[in-house]
């Protein structure tokens, strides 16, 4: 499982022209079943990305292809967790 924070860059101001890029880069990654669970870091400090069931190469691939990546507009840093102990709606991830 991995957490990846988006932190904003300094081309933050160009997030609007962005953001519907992003938003279809975002359900690409839920109809993939690749992100479980996406948010923004506050106070207006980026967003956060948690995913499971691809390799940490095939994750950095897909942040490539998000136009706030691509334009800049978002630094990526990728954790990556191994779960040991969840409560029972997220025991898939220890499976």
């Amino acid at each position: 499982m991995f957490i990846v924070f988006l932190t904003f860059s300094d081309n933050k101001a160009a997030a609007p022209q962005f953001m519907d890029g992003h938003n279809a880069w975002i359900a690409e990654g839920f109809d993939a079943g690749v992100f479980l669970c996406t948010g923004s870091l506050r106070p207006a400090a980026g967003g956060v990305v948690i995913a499971h069931g691809e390799s940490r190469e095939a994750l950095e691939a897909r942040l490539d292809a998000d136009p706030f990546v691509v334009h800049d507009v978002v630094k990526t840093e990728i954790r990556e967790i191994a779960p040991g102990r969840t409560v029972p709606a997220l025991d898939f991830l220890t499976a």
